[in-house]
């Protein structure tokens, strides 16, 4: 049977590879070695001009959901890897494993769970992984996405800034509603399935490091519930406001901002009990508000956490006595042209430097450390060479609690 393949515009057709046969059969010239972690199905990267791509192996109505579901994560802007392409009709059974294929971006800096391991659990990193996790499912659910799966290895990670972001990366049993409407039971499900997947996993872990069951890290999923749960209060609950306290309503977008995230919404409806009060109720749509912010006043792309840092940079750059009376779209002009590029292109060429971005965070909380040290402000030059010197130290980690 001739292979049919579907293609998103901007990336190659993928017409010479041979799809007739199992990627597991592949010799082609841009076959990539990469890490890779456990799968169910098997995987295959490419090297192409345009970037590096995932193929993924698997039966056909598995294939088709997981493209759609992607699809649909990527346009409401959820964190999940981005499909590139589906192919069919590799062979006569759709049932058949190798019957379909799936094409994804490679997330470029990202890296597997067993990266983050200490020992039998996740040591000093168990809060960003709390945080992580979380706020993963949080914006799922916000989106919309009953995931189905969520274990620790069908997830990618970053270091973002402070802490760490996760992606959903196996999305072939994710089930997607109109954003909003996710049902309380599919998000309770979504929890128990998450707390035993992340439960096993972490006793597998510890049975692969030669440890105990005792020693294993199986409250981990608990724990990511717990502050699950925390923050889709936060998001969801209706306040009750004075006709007194309208400034509440911006405090509330304010925090909600803070975490992150973007307030599409705002209903204010009186409240029956009391006319002289209203409610106050949220509609978020998306963790991207420093992202966003950043992008749009430098068109520099980040992370949601090392956005926040580096628009802190900007604003601390604009302060200063010679931008005191320039206009804040020009400021952002003068600091991407003046100060981020040609750090960037420092860092892009100093040894041992993987993620320029995050980098650059890492010079920014340097830097500032050092001026506290110091009593003045630190230029950025004077703060790299004492980053250099000191081994290109990142973010401190946070001690695992008792």
């Amino acid at each position: 049977m001739a292979a049919q393949l579907i293609i998103r515009p901007g990336h190659p057709d993928l017409l010479e590879l041979p799809w007739d046969r199992s990627i597991v059969e592949w010799e082609v010239d841009n076959l990539l070695d990469l890490p890779k972690d456990i799968s169910r199905h098997e995987v295959r990267f490419l090297s192409y001009d345009q970037g590096v791509y995932v193929v993924k192996e698997l039966p056909t109505a598995a294939a088709h959901n997981e493209y759609r579901t992607l699809r649909t994560l990527e346009a409401r802007r959820a964190p999940a890897v981005k499909s590139v392409g589906l192919v069919e009709s590799r062979v006569d059974d759709a049932g058949h494993e190798a019957s379909a294929a799936l094409i994804t971006e490679y997330e470029q800096f990202s890296f597997s769970y067993r990266q983050l391991l200490a020992g039998a659990g996740f040591g000093p990193r168990r809060n960003q992984m709390l945080d992580a996790f979380a706020g993963l499912l949080v914006e799922l659910h916000v989106a919309g996405c009953f995931w189905g799966d969520c274990s620790l290895s069908n997830v990618l990670y970053r270091f973002d800034a402070a802490g760490i972001v996760t992606l959903l990366v196996d999305a072939e049993t994710a089930q997607v509603v109109a954003a909003g409407t996710l049902s309380q039971g599919h998000r309770r499900e979504d929890l128990a399935i998450m707390i035993e997947n992340v439960g096993g996993g972490m006793a597998d872990i510890a049975a692969e490091a030669g440890a105990s069951l005792d020693e294993a890290d199986l409250e981990l999923g608990e724990d990511i519930a717990a502050r699950y749960n925390g923050l889709w209060d936060e998001l969801t609950k209706i306040e009750t406001v004075g006709a007194e306290e309208s400034f509440r309503v911006r405090d509330r977008i304010d925090r909600l901002n803070k975490l992150g995230f973007d307030v599409d919404e705002v209903d204010l409806v009186p409240n029956l009990e009391d006319t002289a009060e209203l409610r106050i109720k949220v509609k978020v749509v998306g963790r991207n508000y420093h992202s966003d912010r950043l992008r749009a006043l430098t068109g520099v792309d980040a992370l949601e956490g090392q956005a926040r840092q580096i628009l802190s940079d900007l604003h601390y750059a604009a302060a200063q006595p010679a931008q005191s009376s320039t206009g804040k779209d020009l400021a952002a002009i003068r600091w991407r042209v003046g100060v981020f590029e040609p750090m960037l292109a420092k860092l892009k060429s100093t040894e041992g430097v993987v993620d320029p971005i995050q980098a650059y965070c890492d010079l920014l909380h340097h830097r500032y450390l050092l001026s506290v040290e110091h009593g003045r402000d630190i230029g950025n030059d004077e703060a790299y060479e004492s980053w250099l010197a000191a081994g290109r130290p990142g973010y401190p980690l946070e001690e695992a609690p008792v």
